[in-house]
């Protein structure tokens, strides 16, 4: 009887105990951590008629050295409100108020003869200078309020992976990108911050404990603010040279999946979307549209009848210029013969009767086999919203020796972006299938941070098979795009271009004088830190892929391994 009354004391003792320490932490949250916070919703709770109080987590680029630097945030300011009811002359308001603020006059009067409306916003995103001048006026029914709206200090960087913060219906939400993947931890519990205390500390213990995705705080992405700025501006040079319809870039780390910048043009600038006249532009093509992209694929077919066995680098076969599938020619790019030539040169000259010939060698099952193990039939994963897959059918459910012929040199397949990079990362990381993605961790308002966790898988291919086809690639470099200005000097870099019809989503074929120009390269070839995946969409004035993305891309290879101070390999 003793042993069990001491029993029942330690325990209530112990409930106690907790109880108070968890008492104590949430006063000290609420106290000290998020004073601020609560100041500024109760400020804001007794001098505005609504409760619905704008509190969101921030998004942060990380440069280099790990610093953060904000993406999205909040911006604290001020914003005008009137009474109808006691404006008297509303034109003396409106002419008094506008010396101060730029104010439409027609909404202005509009709102103003809402005679039974005790409340309407006139301006909003005011300075502090600006409120006081108001403020001084001392006009009845005119008052002034603090405010947050949200705020993005690169504009129009990243656009589409960010996204932004709008209304639907009644809701003021993430949309788009980053902000719509992670809205349940950006979001704050603006509709109520008034609950009950004791509730509240008891509902948090099973969010804390159990369920961290509960928690509100800061993102943090993989994506490096120099890096990204790089990209955008070549993109957009590139973009104007050539009148490109759509241009887009990837750069990543193949060992990880990391992604230090991504960029789509045309894009728009995040503080003033409403202006955008197509709601198209706000989706991301990186990971919602899919692509034929051509030659880029090559290396892949390559790769898989190395690990097959059915060819060396050295094989060779003869090149007549074109080959016949079933009733169908297949030519090269050119429509030229060259004779006896190696597997090397079919990459080096992107021959397409060669790579006819490697799929006559692997056959559909095996052909069907790799390429799926290369992850393009599903969706890759990545952190960014409505991903969707490839379009790979025809070398699935086909019979036709047609289908996978075309397949192998990159055509009546169709692609993201975003799935073309992690493809083809596996031949720069030795064979893995890595997750892309823009995000590091997520650090919590409590103070605990959550580090991502991305799982890669194998694909088929064996890492002796992937070293290879990259040696073959650097050969590529080295020669097949000809001269020095093709090369990085001290590094060795693994390429492959991609020139192929857009096909026609009305008509159906392709179009004769419309084409995408893809252009692949990672380096140091044998210890890779970046891979580097460009398209552009109909680009006018020039025939082919290395016409279009040889300089650019060594002008990018060059600021990454001048900026992150990669050591050279040769």
């Amino acid at each position: 009887m003793k042993y069990s009354s001491l029993l029942r004391t330690r325990i209530i003792f112990f409930c106690i105990s907790a109880f108070a320490f968890i008492l104590i932490g949430k006063l000290f949250l609420v106290q000290v951590v998020h004073s601020e916070s609560y100041k500024e919703r109760a400020d804001r709770q007794y001098s505005t008629p609504s409760s619905n109080i704008f509190e969101r987590g921030s998004i942060y680029f990380s440069r280099k050295d790990n610093q953060l630097v904000s993406a999205a945030m909040q911006i604290a300011g001020f914003k005008i409100a009137i009474n109808p009811i006691k404006i008297i002359d509303k034109e003396k308001v409106y002419t008094d108020l506008s010396n101060i603020v730029v104010i439409d006059h027609d909404d202005f009067i509009l709102k103003a003869n809402k005679q039974n409306d005790p409340y309407e916003e006139i301006a909003t995103h005011l300075s502090k200078e600006e409120a006081d001048k108001v403020s001084a006026l001392k006009i009845p029914g005119v008052s002034v309020y603090k405010e947050k709206w949200r705020f993005y200090p690169g504009s129009n960087m990243a656009s589409q992976s960010l996204g932004f913060v709008a209304y639907k219906g009644d809701d003021l939400s993430g949309r788009y990108g980053l902000e719509r993947q992670y809205d349940n931890v950006l979001s704050k519990d603006k509709d109520n911050p008034y609950v009950n205390f004791f509730a509240e500390v008891f509902s948090n213990i099973n969010d804390s404990l159990f369920n961290s995705e509960a928690k509100e705080g800061d993102v943090v992405t993989t994506i490096e603010p120099s890096v990204q700025s790089f990209l955008e501006k070549t993109l957009g040079e590139l973009r104007n040279k050539y009148q490109i319809d759509s241009i887009g870039g990837i750069i990543m780390n193949p060992t990880d999946g990391s992604i230090y910048a991504l960029s789509t043009k045309p894009d728009f600038d995040l503080n003033n979307f409403s202006k955008v006249k197509t709601t198209s532009t706000f989706s991301n093509p990186l990971v919602e549209n899919v692509l034929e992209f051509g030659s880029v694929v090559k290396p892949l077919v390559v790769a898989s009848g190395l690990d097959a066995g059915v060819i060396t680098a050295n094989t060779k076969y003869e090149d007549k210029g074109s080959v016949v599938v079933e009733d169908k020619e297949i030519f090269n790019f050119d429509k030229k013969a060259r004779g006896v030539v190696t597997m090397q040169e079919v990459l080096n000259q992107s021959l397409n009767t060669g790579m006819v010939f490697i799929y006559k060698k692997l056959g559909k099952e095996r052909m069907r086999d790799y390429m799926l193990s290369y992850g393009i039939k599903e969706k890759t994963g990545i952190d960014l919203p409505n991903e969707t897959s490839g379009l790979v059918s025809n070398i699935i459910t086909s019979p036709r020796d047609l289908e996978y012929a075309n397949a192998a040199f990159g055509q009546g397949i169709a692609l993201t972006p975003v799935e073309m990079v992690r493809a083809l990362a596996s031949l720069a990381n030795k064979g893995n299938l890595v997750v892309p993605h823009v995000v590091d961790k997520i650090k919590y308002n409590d103070g605990t941070e959550k580090k991502m966790i991305y799982e890669s898988k194998r694909a088929k291919i064996s890492e002796a098979s992937a070293e290879e086809t990259t040696r073959m690639l650097v050969n590529v470099m080295d020669k097949g795009l000809g001269g020095s200005n093709g090369k990085l000097d001290n590094y060795s870099v693994a390429v492959k271009t991609g020139t192929a019809q857009v096909a026609n989503s009305e008509g159906g074929g392709y179009y004769e004088d419309r084409h995408t120009h893809s252009f692949f390269g990672y380096f140091p070839a044998y210890d890779p830190k970046f891979i580097v995946f460009l398209y552009a969409i109909n680009p006018k004035g020039t025939q082919y892929a290395v016409q279009t993305w040889k300089d650019p891309f060594v002008s990018i290879a060059k600021f990454l391994v001048n900026y992150y101070e990669v050591a050279p390999d040769r």
